[in-house]
């Protein structure tokens, strides 16, 4: 009974040990985003979109989702490079996986019909 109980005692002190799991990845999104903030140009554009693509396609955090506002961010910057339909598509997969976000990407489709 004494090996049972400092077994369990042992397992639950090495289960809390381990490093926390993140909800969502983000592969090198923050410097991309930051470079093409700072300077804007095809370049840091295309290194920005491709973030957005690491994201969307192999997010291995523990929710396994793509992280709130990502598809709203990359839908934007399709719109603001004249690809009106794959922007348009992104916002839609925010509302439809967030919801909450119905107001706000509705705003931004209608802006997008003129």
């Amino acid at each position: 009974m004494r090996k049972l109980i400092l077994t369990s005692i042992a397992a639950l002190v090495l289960a809390s040990c381990s490093a926390p799991t993140k909800l969502y990845t983000w592969s090198k999104y923050e410097t991309s985003s930051y470079n093409f903030l700072k300077n804007r140009n095809d370049k840091t554009n295309a290194n920005l979109e491709e973030e957005y693509k690491k994201i969307i396609n192999k997010q291995k955090g523990i929710r396994g989702v793509v992280p709130p506002g990502v598809y709203a961010d990359y839908g934007f910057l399709l719109l603001q490079s004249n690809k009106i339909e794959e922007g348009r598509s992104m916002l839609q997969k925010e509302m439809d996986l967030y919801p909450e976000s119905k107001i706000f990407m509705d705003r931004i489709l209608k802006m997008t019909e003129l």
